[in-house]
């Protein structure tokens, strides 16, 4: 069964090229040809390509904030370390062979009909994780499973179906796009305070940046992604929490109230509204007023891993320019 896969895999990349050495690419382009890679692998193997694109996505996002692993050189992002993809036991760990790979029970599998299974090319790497996949099923659970057995972690695997689920609802990987969280018209106001010492409930530092504005003032979505938590917090009051496609988490507090409908496990976008500007927070379940109305931002990013708290103040400002790039524009 493996031979005819491979062999129909094989058929499928005859006409074309993705060696990782390929010259430098606009990033429409590397979407593109991201898409044809996930796409022929759903063909060949009839795993959807929403989940090759998450497993893929998720390991590049973590390459760039990681120092223990390689940046990604080609355009996809799947890293196997030497040894897992020639067999622990393979004195070769370099070893490029489809047959002794196989002996040593390696991970890697020739995907482009080279005769190689070489870890630094495109289609070799994609078609082999495809593989792994593979021997567990193409469905959910089992995807789920595969996952789990891949990475010993449940975040990781939350975060990649997280990926899945978005990649398939809007069918495109270019999911980037950002917007500030106050939406233009609302009078606010807001400084670089991520660090700044905080002495409520105990000594800490405040992780994010205060947007002040008025009671009710709506508070957006940044980005595209999926609700990950909403309710109470003795210190945030209510808030919202949304994971990006990124792998980072979006943190709103002090929120007056939430908009209607919202729940836990929906997709938002860009633009989506959560709820508005308030001053709940300090205290149990309802207590307000406590400070001058604002919006707590903060902003999470897991590396598959651990997760910590940076500074959103850049990327605040950058959003809103953006924001008044795109209304001049109109």
């Amino acid at each position: 069964m493996r031979i005819l896969i491979c062999t129909l895999f094989i058929f499928s990349f005859l006409s074309v090229s993705c060696h990782a050495n390929s010259k430098a690419t606009s990033d429409e382009e590397s979407y593109q040809k991201r898409m044809e890679l996930y796409r022929r692998v759903e063909i060949t193997t009839q795993i959807p390509w929403y989940y090759i694109a998450a497993v893929d996505h998720y390991e590049r996002s973590i390459r760039t904030v990681r120092n223990d692993l390689p940046r990604a050189k080609g355009i996809t992002g799947i890293y196997i370390p030497p040894e897992v993809w020639s067999g622990y036991l393979n004195p070769n760990k370099n070893d490029m062979s489809p047959l002794s790979i196989q002996l040593f029970n390696g991970f890697g599998v020739d995907g482009n009909g080279d005769g190689k299974a070489n870890r630094a090319d495109d289609a070799d790497v994609i078609f082999s994780f495809a593989d792994f996949i593979l021997n567990y099923g193409v469905d959910e659970d089992h995807f789920r499973l595969a996952l789990w057995d891949y990475y010993k972690r449940d975040k990781t695997v939350s975060i990649i179906m997280a990926k899945a689920r978005l990649y398939k609802h809007f069918g495109k990987l270019d999911l980037n796009h950002k917007t500030f969280p106050l939406p233009r018209g609302y009078n606010f106001t807001y400084h670089n305070t991520w660090g700044d010492s905080r002495g409520w409930g105990g000594r800490r530092i405040h992780e994010g940046t205060d947007i002040f504005a008025g009671y009710g003032v709506p508070v957006r979505s940044t980005s595209y992604g999926i609700v990950e938590m909403k309710g109470w917090n003795k210190y945030g009051g209510w808030r919202v929490g949304i994971r990006d496609i990124n792998n980072t988490y979006h943190y709103y507090a002090h929120l007056n109230g939430f908009s209607k409908g919202l729940k836990v496990g929906q997709i938002v976008e860009p633009g989506t509204l959560i709820g508005s500007v308030g001053s709940t927070g300090y205290g149990p379940p309802g207590t307000s007023g406590k400070f001058p109305p604002h919006l707590h931002y903060g902003m999470y990013k897991d590396n598959g891993r651990t997760e910590w708290s940076f500074d959103p103040y850049p990327y605040l400002k950058q959003w809103e320019l953006l924001d008044r790039k795109r209304a001049s524009a109109k």
